[in-house]
């Protein structure tokens, strides 16, 4: 529904709101009733205000810029507010200076060096900084770590992606090899994105299926799903279901104490801006000599208004050139390594300038915050009767995952209080866990850097509320509630 639309048919245009309802001017107005067609009166008075707005077709006629821009901002008006919305990790705020910045460089395109090289520079003095952070091999004269920049962490992921099986197959057609049936181990409770990647460069997908108590990946069972074919393992620095750090280490120690030449791609979109500050010691980086590949949204916690992501790999071995693209029809000589080809430079400008306001001490401290205010969260959710599913005192991502009690027997399910929630403003998601382990329902709240402890109190007193209102329904009632939900 919302990312693929279906066209109408010219039936389905004409059909009225409400069916065999159709729209009758009740008052007949002359064409002279609006004066001339230029913009005088106020925008509620002109006629734009008691017509549809255009949906189908391009309108043939002009509208002034006044009208356009408040019609269109009405429409928005009805969308959610994001600092409510607790279901996405993405960044709803960044401070005015930054935001300027970011919106002086709407014009240029980011891909064009030629035109905008100091954008260019900038890019690469982001990706030394997240590759140095990721403690990336600085020692060598002779080689460099390398990344870019991408429009999010699925562009990053289909990347290294591409660059694993590619080195896999060049390794096994020098070996004079079958290379037909590559195939990648990673998570059931993995992002789609790398569903994506997988089903759409036809690499297999092997699966380490979490349990009823475990909702990370099995290392042993994961090296154990590794063969010939494998071309990487995924490991996630911070999952989508509850925000638990996978065992790099353990993976990347029994695959070099097996001897298996298998390479580890982190997934690190969530955690990557997070560990190196809260748990510093945290040993999943380039400091294991099986990554080679990592990738981190700065528009999650490198706190960048969407939509920027980054990679980085160990060195130019484990990205093979004929993946890279020598271009000079922009004026110069240049090298691409993207899916998609323009895009604009704000966002990686806005990176930069959080890098360089904040600095270490200035990330340390927002994600400091953040692992208290979703500690604070957990323990009066605990309070209030919930199961936490999620990791605490940062040892996994600044979320709180939580379900309802078993054991207290409520007549209403997650679902039904989420939609209680969204009655009182908030989006709190309801899901179901990853395959294998699909019955276990739960609940998330993403504590963003705008989520202040203030903020968590009321969402704290309204799920009390909601609870309180609920349980006062009798089974029937709750019935009949829930057939609305669905």
């Amino acid at each position: 529904m919302v990312h693929l639309s279906s066209v109408k048919n010219d039936a389905q245009v004409e059909e009225p709101l409400i069916p065999n309802v159709k729209r009758r001017s009740t008052i007949c107005l002359d064409a002279e009733d609006y004066g001339d067609e230029t913009f005088s009166t106020s925008v509620y008075g002109s006629k734009f205000a008691a017509e549809d707005l255009p949906a189908h077709e391009i309108p043939e006629k002009e509208m002034p810029k006044e009208i356009a821009y408040r019609m269109i901002k009405d429409d928005l008006s009805l969308d959610g507010n994001p600092m409510l919305n607790l279901a996405s990790f993405v960044t709803t705020y960044m401070e005015d200076e930054a935001e300027k910045l970011m919106t002086e460089a709407f014009s240029k395109n980011f891909i064009d060096y030629e035109e905008y090289p100091q954008s260019a520079d900038i890019q690469n003095r982001c990706v030394s900084m997240i590759a140095r952070m990721f403690n990336a091999p600085t020692h060598s004269d002779t080689e460099n770590s390398i990344g870019t920049s991408t429009i999010g962490s699925s562009e990053a992921i289909m990347l290294g992606t591409l660059a694993m099986k590619k080195r896999w197959q060049n390794k096994r057609k020098a070996e004079g090899k079958d290379y037909s049936r590559p195939n990648i181990v990673m998570n059931s409770a993995v992002q789609v994105c790398w569903e994506k990647a997988a089903r759409y460069f036809d690499v297999e997908e092997k699966y380490s299926y979490c349990t009823d108590s475990r909702y990370v990946i099995d290392p042993e069972e994961a090296v154990n799903l590794v063969d010939e074919n494998t071309i990487g393992i995924c490991a996630i620095l911070g999952t989508t279901y509850t925000g638990e750090y996978e065992d790099v280490q353990m993976i990347n120690d029994l695959l070099v104490e097996k001897g298996i030449d298998c390479p580890i791609h982190v997934d690190a979109a969530s955690g990557g801006f997070v560990a190196p500050f809260v748990r510093p010691n945290l040993i999943w980086d380039f400091r294991l000599e099986k990554v080679v590949s990592i990738n981190v949204s700065g528009h999650k916690y490198g706190l960048v208004y969407p939509g920027v992501g980054w990679v980085v790999w160990r060195s130019p071995e484990f990205l093979p050139q004929e993946l890279v693209f020598n271009i000079n029809y922009l004026g110069a000589d240049q090298s691409s390594f993207t899916l998609n080809f323009s895009k604009g430079a704000s966002q990686i400008i806005g990176q930069y300038y959080q890098f360089i306001r904040l600095g270490k001490r200035g990330y340390r401290s927002i994600m400091l915050n953040l692992t208290r205010t979703a500690d604070y969260l957990a323990e009066q959710l605990t309070h209030l009767g919930f199961v936490i599913m999620s990791a605490t005192h940062g040892k996994g991502l600044p979320l709180v995952a939580f379900r309802l009690d078993p054991d207290d027997d409520h007549v209403f399910d997650e679902f039904a209080l989420a939609h209680n929630l969204r009655e009182r403003g908030w989006v709190v998601p309801a899901y179901t866990m990853a395959p294998h382990s699909e019955k276990l329902k739960l609940m998330r709240v993403v504590i963003r850097e705008d989520f202040s402890k203030s903020r968590c109190d009321s969402l704290i007193n309204d799920i009390r509320l909601s609870l309180e209102v609920m349980k006062q329904m009798d089974k029937r009632t709750m019935e009949k509630y829930q057939e609305y939900v669905d």
